[in-house]
């Protein structure tokens, strides 16, 4: 009986002498369409044409321009006084705006400030957010008081002192701590000690006295006074101080220096 034919006979794949009968794939096509040369030549003109009316309109036309610039965060300071020193050109396009420019003239020009951000604000406006810094104590010198912030940062020199911070008396000139401790070491000192204080007897505040490093006392309305001592251990100093001061309402003086043995006297 005479073989039927193979497999490779039957789905013409194959020819004898090895031959195949599929006609050869066009070399490097991937049976994808790949586009002709004058296709390429048009995407490419396209996406040059976007890319110079992108330039165009963000450095040629008036679609993105500064129209106006607006502030937020003052306190003290106002806006008008921000945006005078901040001179964003009004009219300039928005993308050359240098923000961080801005920034640190502001910084530089109006010490107040502790931070700031400068933002482009699309598609026509400057914004400046500003946060001002708060005086925690006052340093008077011939009728003038200066500011001081919670990192112990000197940053305004005011006439009329601001209510409710009290004020800080230096009288560490003969001390020996100034052998060791510069002013502005005791300044820092000092800021630490009102910084840890309740907010009920830092609100009852008015003076803070600083003798020499290991020798502050706060003198309180209703002529009370406390002698606090170092920096060190405020936390525990001011647990103690507040439970001190329920304890002996009517006393007029209190030790906390060693607030594992407070003292209280006086009425």
């Amino acid at each position: 009986m005479a073989a039927g034919p193979t497999t490779a006979e039957k789905s013409g794949t194959q020819k004898p002498g090895g031959s195949s009968d599929r006609q050869p794939r066009p070399e490097g096509t991937g049976g994808r369409f790949r586009p002709t040369g004058l296709k390429l030549a048009l995407i490419a003109v396209g996406l040059l044409l976007l890319a110079g009316g992108t330039v165009w309109a963000l450095y040629g036309s008036t679609w993105f321009r500064v129209e106006g610039v607006k502030t937020s965060g003052t306190a003290v300071l106002t806006p008008a006084q921000v945006e005078a020193v901040a001179a964003v050109p009004v009219g300039a396009p928005l993308v050359t705006v240098d923000t961080d420019a801005i920034a640190a003239r502001l910084r530089e020009e109006l010490p107040r400030i502790a931070s700031v951000d400068v933002i482009r604000s699309w598609p026509h406006g400057i914004g400046i957010e500003v946060t001002e810094r708060k005086p925690v104590l006052l340093l008077e010198k011939s009728g003038s008081f200066t500011e001081v912030d919670g990192d112990a940062v000197p940053f305004a020199t005011v006439t009329t002192p601001p209510r409710g911070v009290p004020r800080l008396v230096l009288d560490a000139a003969a001390s020996p701590s100034l052998r060791r401790f510069d002013a502005d070491r005791l300044l820092a000192e000092a800021v630490r000690v009102r910084s840890e204080l309740p907010d009920a007897i830092a609100k009852d505040t008015r003076v803070v006295r600083l003798s020499s490093y290991d020798s502050v006392t706060l003198e309180l309305t209703r002529d009370r006074t406390v002698f606090w001592g170092s920096a060190e251990h405020g936390p525990a100093k001011a647990r103690v101080l507040t439970a001190l001061m329920k304890a002996t309402p009517k006393a007029g003086h209190f030790d906390v220096s060693a607030p594992s043995a407070p003292a209280s006297s006086g009425s």
